[in-house]
């Protein structure tokens, strides 16, 4: 994990999958525990991570201000899939789901 001590607030920058780790989801959350049940769940049954069944975490930054978690969250939309492949293997190289750990 990444940590960026500023600030005193908790939020986090995630990178989501499905079962056959071939969809990646970048999202931003201040409870990502309620978050990934949110997506498991499918509390929105129209959206992206719903129609293709995203849930499974593999990748997480924490943040103390929402400022920097977002501008961080936007880019790494703008990464391409090779680049964000190889940004879950500096702490996740073999795509373990991390969901257990929130």
């Amino acid at each position: 994990m990444i940590e960026y001590t500023e600030g005193i607030y908790n939020y986090y920058v995630y990178i989501i999958t499905n079962k056959n780790k071939k969809v990646l989801y970048t999202g931003v959350t201040n409870n990502l525990r309620r978050r990934l049940g949110e997506h498991k769940n499918k509390l929105n049954p129209n959206s992206f991570t719903a129609k293709y069944n995203v849930e499974f975490l593999l990748y997480y930054e924490h943040f103390g201000w929402i400022q920097l978690a977002i501008a961080r969250e936007k880019e790494i939309k703008l990464m391409n899939r090779d680049v964000k492949e190889a940004l879950i293997n500096t702490i996740n190289p073999e795509w373990n789901f991390l969901n257990n750990l929130f």
